[in-house]
């Protein structure tokens, strides 16, 4: 393992083809005082850090992220908002690390692996900024407080997803709705699955037509947490040529629910539930969706953020895509 101590002189971000990914996240806390946020303590580098990783074969950024925090403090709770990432020189060249927020609650656990980390500790953002050995660490850290501040730190996931690639269409003889998963799509629902338990929606809607089903069910049936499964007719491409408001209809119910959700859906329904989504976008973040036909490739989906207190809106928007083998 490389030393992830910068070096001296470090170029700025971009200038440098990025050699070395990694993920991780700031666990973060409210309690009488006010935001608390989690360091580590690495014994092999004798510093103080957020708990981070590498990517491995076969991940994406976020699941890399989200087993890292499961290896290194035993804490298993859903990714956040995104926060900035950071750049730096290792031995092996510029390292890049994508960064999430994650709240955790007053019944997660933090058990630290005793071997990569042998303490935590739990401390305002002001004590942090002091303790951090790597002062690239302080950038995801001024943003984390600054959503705090905002009230757009502690979110839910609302998730649209297009169904995996399906069979062709023009090869099917049967009914529309009975037409499955291509062999790539199988897969890619698999990875699909992978990728939904990052955030862990509660709640999934989809079309009840079969390559959407198919598309969902990976995770469903994996998940450890306690899903309910709706089928809407609304979603499919037929009902909504005919009442595309009532596609619109189930977006808005997801932002009602309160809950963890995520929808799934068919490429041609896609531009009526993005333009119902962005209503509810804050300032900035309109331009961000995707405004043109395919609008999400087969298996790929949009994580909206929105805070669990107040009005409904859209504090942060990412665009994933799962691991294509």
């Amino acid at each position: 393992m490389m030393s992830d101590t910068p070096v001296e002189g470090r170029p700025a971000a971009g200038e440098n083809p990025v050699v070395v990914r990694a993920a991780g996240a700031i666990p973060w806390r409210h309690n009488a005082g006010g935001l608390e946020v989690l360091l580590i303590h690495r014994p092999r580098y004798d510093d103080w850090s957020w708990p981070k990783g590498k990517l491995d074969n076969g991940e994406t950024l976020h699941e890399c992220a989200s087993r890292e925090i499961r290896e290194e403090i035993g804490l298993d709770v859903p990714l956040g908002i995104p926060l900035p990432t950071t750049h730096y020189e290792v031995v092996a060249g510029l390292k890049s690390v994508h960064y999430w927020a994650m709240h955790v609650g007053p019944g997660d656990r933090i058990m630290p692996d005793g071997d990569e980390v042998d303490a935590v500790h739990w401390c305002s953002a002001e004590e942090a900024r002091l303790l951090l050995s790597n002062r690239s660490d302080v950038e995801p850290l001024d943003a984390l407080e600054e959503e705090d501040v905002r009230g757009a730190l502690d979110t839910r996931p609302l998730i649209l997803l297009r169904h995996a690639k399906a069979k062709p269409r023009g090869s099917w003889t049967k009914a529309e709705g009975d037409r499955t998963l291509a062999a790539t799509g199988v897969r890619q629902a698999q990875a699909v699955g992978r990728l939904l338990s990052v955030w862990r929606p509660t709640r999934v809607v989809t079309s009840p037509w079969r390559r959407c089903v198919d598309t969902v069910l990976p995770y469903v049936r994996a998940s450890r947490v306690k899903i309910k499964l709706k089928l809407s007719e609304d979603l499919t491409e037929h009902r909504h040529d005919r009442r595309p408001h009532k596609a619109a209809a189930d977006v808005v119910r997801l932002f009602d629910k309160g809950k963890p959700s995520v929808i799934c859906s068919h490429r041609p329904v896609l531009p009526t539930l993005l333009k119902q989504f962005s209503v509810y976008l804050e300032e900035g973040l309109e331009a961000r969706l995707p405004s043109s036909d395919p609008y999400l490739a087969p298996g790929e989906l949009l994580v909206f953020h929105v805070p669990v207190a107040g009005p409904p809106r859209v504090v942060a928007l990412e665009q994933v895509r799962p691991f294509d083998d």
